[in-house]
């Protein structure tokens, strides 16, 4: 093949190269927290505020809310999801003093800003989630 015909030539990864594909749609990380390095990493110091879900997997009541944190946390960019297995994390249960499951925390700038145990009400959890997503002012 003749030097000039090959340059005429592109490869289809060398096409799709000079395309680029861009979004605007930003999601949320739900994060899985394993142990505590990874809880101080990805939840403690993490930019944006997080709402922590500590719960296990024979507790019924978490069997609803932590679908029902995932879908309203999820489309949103400015707010992360940790859960928390208390089975598997158990000093973290200690350190932040978890009794009953479910247990949702609100930490932003590495601080615990609010909280709520066991199953509230959906205008309690979308009211956190909207405080924290900077939808609605604390306190208002």
């Amino acid at each position: 093949m003749s030097s000039a015909l090959s340059r005429g030539l592109c490869s289809p990864l060398r096409v799709a190269a000079r395309r680029s594909i861009s979004t605007s749609i930003v999601h949320n990380e739900t994060i899985l927290v394993k142990n505590n390095e990874e809880f101080v990493n990805k939840v403690m110091n993490n930019d944006k505020p997080v709402i922590v879900n500590f719960h296990a997997e024979w507790c019924e009541p978490c069997k609803i809310l932590t679908p029902k944190l995932r879908e309203l946390i999820e489309p949103l960019g400015n707010l992360d999801l940790a859960v928390v297995d208390v089975e598997d994390n158990a000093e973290l249960v200690h350190t932040f003093e978890v009794k009953a499951v479910p247990a949702v925390i609100a930490i932003k700038n590495g601080l615990i800003v609010d909280k709520f145990i066991g199953l509230v009400d959906a205008d309690m959890i979308t009211n956190l989630i909207d405080r924290m997503s900077g939808k609605k002012k604390d306190g208002a």
